[in-house]
C-alpha cells in the first residue's frame, strides 16, 4: 500500500515504471508460455495409474516400488509439474500486479 501512496503523489518517477514494466510483463507472459509447454509435455509422459485404485478394494498392500514411487521417472514427473504450475501462479500474479500498478501511474 505504500508503494500505490508514493505513486499516487509521484515520488517515484514514473518515467521508470512506464518503460520497465511493460517488457517485465513480456517476460512475464513468455515464462508462462514457456512452462505451461513444459507441463503439457511432462503429463503427456507420465503414466496411467488406473491401476492403483483397486487395490483399495482388493486389499493389497503397497510395494516398496510403490512407496518409493518419489524417485522413480513418473515421481520426477509429478514434482516438474507442480513445481512449473507454482512458477505459471506466481508469474501470472506478478503480471497482473505489474498491470495495476502501471495503471495507477499512467
Amino acid at each position: 500500500m505504500k508503494i500505490l501512496s508514493m505513486l499516487a503523489e509521484g515520488e517515484i518517477q514514473s518515467d521508470w515504471i512506464t518503460k520497465i514494466f511493460p517488457v517485465l510483463r513480456y517476460v512475464l507472459f513468455g515464462i508462462v508460455v514457456a512452462c505451461a509447454i513444459v507441463i503439457i509435455v511432462t503429463i503427456l509422459i507420465q503414466s496411467n495409474n488406473s491401476t492403483d485404485e483397486g487395490n483399495v478394494i482388493t486389499g493389497i498392500q503397497d510395494s516398496y516400488y510403490a512407496k518409493n514411487k518419489g524417485s522413480t521417472r513418473d515421481g520426477k514427473l509429478k514434482i516438474i509439474t507442480i513445481v512449473m504450475a507454482s512458477i505459471i501462479a506466481f508469474c501470472a500474479l506478478a503480471y497482473f500486479v505489474t498491470e495495476i500498478i502501471n495503471k495507477t501511474v499512467a
